[in-house]
């Protein structure tokens, strides 16, 4: 998989990365992949294609998410979007995921819908940013999509976080929605997410963090005196 820097994505994606909306700040990700695979990645790749056709049941075999993973083209998408989650997160390691983990939607409005109605405080924001206000948000996130990725052509899924295993289920974040638009002509995947952090969850676990670092400081002083004082007492 392949960053691929492009300019109807750039100023969206740099305002996204930390938006203040209140008793929230959105961190968000509009990133575009190319699915050409090379290196760690074709490697892995294969090793995936394997696992999926020997573990996959044979209901899976016929029918998923993605599509019957019996067949190769089936197979490929799920290993794209594995790839992508582990490019934009490389923290975290997707490699265990499977088709069950994702859910196709029916269609790009639907996928429109939720994600217009989670950004309409973002909306505000952009509209009295200097510089950036001057078309409406809405209109120009889907416009700047549209232009990387043709959405008439697309495939869209969305992955079903455990909360537990990958970021959307850190302690402050409130809620969260993650979208891969798929173009199999274009041989691309545009992947476009966002979390909503709350400020006083953040706030107490940065203080809690603190105060835990504080207390283990002060313990390894206590021991380090009770070490010297030994070391007095054997000389």
């Amino acid at each position: 998989m392949k960053f691929l820097d492009l300019p109807p994505l750039q100023r969206l994606n740099a305002f996204l990365k930390n938006v203040d909306v209140g008793d929230h700040i959105l961190q968000g990700d509009l990133e575009a992949y190319s699915c050409k695979l090379a290196g760690l990645d074709k490697k892995l790749s294969k090793s995936l294609d394997h696992e999926v056709q020997t573990g996959s049941s044979p209901l899976e075999l016929s029918a998923s998410p993605v599509g019957p993973l019996a067949e190769s083209s089936s197979r490929k998408t799920l290993i794209y979007l594995i790839l992508t989650l582990n490019h934009i997160y490389p923290d975290y390691d997707f490699s265990l995921l499977r088709a069950q983990h994702f859910q196709k939607e029916h269609g790009i409005s639907k996928a429109e819908e939720a994600i217009d109605s989670h950004l309409l405080e973002v909306s505000k924001v952009w509209a009295q940013t200097p510089g950036l206000g001057e078309s409406p948000f809405l209109e120009c996130l889907w416009s700047s999509i549209d232009e990387a990725i043709n959405l008439t052509e697309c495939d869209v899924y969305c992955y079903k976080s455990d909360l537990e295993t990958d970021p959307f289920g850190e302690q402050a974040s409130v809620w969260s929605f993650n979208y891969f638009f798929y173009n199999k002509k274009m041989k691309r995947i545009l992947y476009f997410s966002c979390r909503a952090i709350s400020k006083q969850a953040a706030d107490e676990a940065t203080e809690s963090s603190s105060k835990y670092d504080k207390y283990n400081s002060d313990t390894d002083g206590d021991e380090s005196d009770r070490y010297g004082m030994a070391n007095e007492m054997d000389v």
